[in-house]
């Protein structure tokens, strides 16, 4: 198997969420067609077991998409079944499960950001388990990102000894008006595009995490095709051609998107 510049690859163990964040595109979206619904549930494990048999050492794996990951039944064995020899096992969390799930993330993950989001009512409940899984952690990993959505006051988060990413908020169904300026990379292609896989708990394979209900930025699927055959595959390929011609247009879910693969802090 072949994937270079592969560097990260996103596996959505669950697309459920407990939480109703005013910024998330999915609960705007299933606001305007109840049917959303229907089409949130778990990863089989048995695809979670054939995903992590393709995947090389030595790259990153977020167990994560567009779900809380910690509302994945077994998510201590799909930690496991990520931690390899120089393999970094990461994911994005809103907080909640924290305490709950602390004896199956402390010691087995490697890093872990703690989504915080401007004006959420939740905040100041989110504070304290993040304290009490902070307690029980103590030394040992993982390593916690606080990453602050929007603008807000840092200062509850500074005395806590963890890493503070800050971000830019954009629009609720896409990577695009964003409240300033997004960073560009000087090669002038997505930094995703060219090292970035996302497999959904379906198993279809796409090129970033952008928020995409539609299914445009789909190449591909792990139950047709290795990992490693999507990867080097034509679709692909084609996408980074025009990329490099200018044309981002080309592939549909890149033309309604400002996100270059690099975050922006405000």
């Amino acid at each position: 198997m072949s994937f270079n510049g592969l560097s990260s690859v996103n596996v959505e163990l669950t697309s459920r969420c407990n939480k109703s964040c005013a910024m998330c595109g999915r609960r705007k979206h299933e606001r305007d067609d109840p049917n959303v619904l229907n089409t949130y549930g778990d990863m089989s494990f048995s695809m979670v077991e054939y995903i992590a048999s393709q995947l090389p050492d030595g790259i990153t794996t977020q167990l994560h998409s567009n779900g809380e990951p910690t509302l994945y039944p077994r998510l201590g064995d799909a930690i496991h079944l990520f931690s390899r020899q120089g393999c970094l096992v990461s994911f994005d969390t809103n907080g909640k499960l924290l305490v709950e799930k602390a004896s199956e993330i402390i010691d087995n993950v490697d890093t872990i950001a703690i989504s915080v989001i401007q004006n959420d009512p939740e905040k100041d409940e989110q504070l304290r388990v993040i304290k009490e899984f902070l307690h029980i952690k103590g030394n040992r990993k993982p390593l916690v990102v606080i990453r602050l959505n929007g603008e807000q006051d840092e200062t509850p988060y500074k005395n806590l000894g963890v890493t503070i990413a800050k971000r830019v908020l954009h629009h609720p169904m896409g990577s695009y008006e964003y409240s300033r300026d997004v960073t560009v990379p000087e090669t002038g292609v997505c930094m995703d595009l060219l090292h970035r896989l996302s497999i959904d708990r379906f198993g279809n394979v796409s090129l970033c995490v952008r928020y995409d209900p539609n299914g445009d930025g789909i190449i591909g699927n792990v139950l047709t095709e290795k990992l490693d055959e999507i990867w080097n595959g034509k679709v692909r390929a084609e996408i980074i051609r025009n990329h490099l011609c200018g044309n981002r247009g080309f592939w549909k879910i890149c033309s309604t998107c400002d996100f270059w693969g690099l975050p922006t802090g405000w």
